[in-house]
């Protein structure tokens, strides 16, 4: 799949905002026991992903029923939905000047079409010194999900399957979808949000 991006301003890709607050002292720590001067700029994107991926769990995967949102809490509560790991990741690669964005997929929430879809969100990531994006998806493998870091093949969590209507959006945006922000913003139950409340639709 060809991957668009919304801007073709790079430094959309490295804007703070509310949720991407990279300024946070907590995400400034953690920002600077990740890179080092001497990392090669995939190094610091391997290393990055890696530690949301393994370190930041997934609340649904110990149903933890704290919602976290912005970069920040998602660091200081260490686990948080796809949503705000993606918050996460885009936080510290923008904050060492690498361009990131929000992708999607439409997704079954779980085995089948009948139990309903939501959005998953991972992200889109420039690498400068190829000239490329690539797709990493942060999300924390489990039995059956094992997303690694590639930059010549995507091993993302999920594959779609367009036979049971699951879609891949192609678009790298520049700020995360606001539904998926809203949503996050509107629940105090990480478990029944994503079992009833989650977007399943970027539009």
């Amino acid at each position: 799949m060809k991957l668009i991006p919304e801007s073709n301003k790079l430094g959309d890709y490295l804007t703070e905002i509310d949720v991407v607050n990279f300024s946070h002292p907590l995400v400034k720590k953690t920002a600077n026991e990740l890179f080092h001067a001497e990392q090669s700029e995939i190094e610091k994107v391997k290393r990055c992903f890696e530690f949301v991926r393994d370190q930041i769990s997934h609340s649904w995967d110990f149903q933890g029923s704290r919602v976290t949102c912005k970069a920040s809490d998602v660091l200081l509560y260490k686990h948080g939905i796809c949503y705000a790991k993606s918050n996460l990741l885009a936080a510290l690669l923008r904050s060492e000047g690498i361009p990131t964005g929000f992708c999607y997929q439409r997704l079954m929430i779980f085995d089948t079409p009948e139990k309903g879809y939501s959005l998953h969100a991972l992200n889109g990531i420039y690498l400068r010194t190829l000239n490329k994006w690539i797709r990493l998806d942060a999300r924390g493998n489990k039995p059956g999900v094992q997303a690694e870091f590639s930059v010549d093949k995507e091993i993302l969590a999920f594959t779609v399957q367009e036979a049971f209507d699951e879609k891949d959006y192609p678009t790298i945006y520049t700020t995360p979808n606001s539904k998926t922000i809203d949503t996050l913003l509107e629940n105090n139950d990480a478990i029944e949000m994503y079992k009833h409340h989650l977007p399943e639709k970027i539009l």
